[in-house]
């Protein structure tokens, strides 16, 4: 009779340990990213404009500790020319443009896996110069004679060039300033160029003059100078690793890459 009350003791103790055990694995809180091939090698190629590259830098290290097994590459440039890449098929899981004009083109395409696309990021454009100038003060002051040239983004490819040139023709700037006008490949290039005292002033985005302590702002656009400066991130429907690449598209919204973004002067879109 001891033997029996034993065994049945020690099965109810292990149906009880078992019981607790299901109740911790139920209440615990779901891992905060899951890939496909779960645990083995996976590389995501990240086409992103070249203005959100320091901050995506730092949002890469971050990525390690929460998917290690995830190799992040990035192909940095400007939005239009990443764009033309993907529809020529170069490789690419994940694109980030400064500009929802070229991710409408993506999705007419159908380049683009639905229910991907979000509006991640804001920002604004600012008229910089070098850290020493004081010729120019403000927007109307680039009409000066002293003043040679003014560098903006290549309009028709570069999203910051497109705002620049709508910021410029809204106050009345754009005809009278085309002979001094410099055209850049990327926003980059632009700071580069009032860095070196290459141009006499540049328009970036405010982000971009926050990273250099070579320039100073001395005026930021009007709001309704420009259309809304929208950073959206879709994933590629061409993307081999489609449930990798929607969880990094994912992580660009926690709190840790949130912080990041910030921390760097980008305004989350809403």
């Amino acid at each position: 009779m001891s033997s029996t009350r034993a065994v049945n003791r020690r099965q109810v103790m292990a149906g009880f340990a078992l019981m607790v055990g299901l109740g911790a694995i139920a209440c615990a809180e779901p891992p905060p990213i899951s890939t496909d091939l779960a645990g083995e090698p996976i590389t995501l190629t990240i086409s992103a404009a070249a203005s959100v590259q320091d901050a995506l830098q730092e949002v890469q290290v971050a990525y390690q500790d929460v998917a290690p097994n995830v190799t992040v590459t990035y192909n940095f440039g400007s939005s239009g020319s990443l764009a033309q890449q993907i529809v020529q098929g170069a490789p690419s899981d994940v694109f980030l443009s400064a500009s929802g004009e070229w991710m409408d083109e993506l999705a007419a395409q159908g380049d683009l896996v639905d229910g991907s696309r979000r509006d991640l990021l804001t920002n604004a454009m600012v008229l910089i110069v070098a850290q020493d100038e004081t010729t120019v003060a403000d927007f109307p002051d680039l009409q000066r004679a002293d003043v040679g040239r003014v560098a903006i983004g290549e309009p028709d490819s570069v999203p910051a060039g497109s705002y620049a040139k709508a910021v410029l023709t809204t106050l009345n700037l754009f005809d009278a300033l085309q002979p001094k006008l410099v055209f850049a490949k990327d926003v980059r290039q632009v700071l580069a160029y009032v860095e070196t005292g290459n141009v006499d002033a540049g328009l970036v985005y405010a982000t971009d003059a926050k990273l250099s302590d070579r320039v100073q702002i001395v005026a930021t656009a009007p709001a309704d100078s420009h259309p809304p400066i929208v950073y959206p991130v879709a994933v590629v429907q061409d993307s081999q690793h489609g449930a990798a690449a929607q969880a990094f598209v994912d992580f660009l919204s926690s709190d840790t890459a949130v912080a990041i973004f910030k921390e760097y002067g980008f305004v989350m879109a809403e």
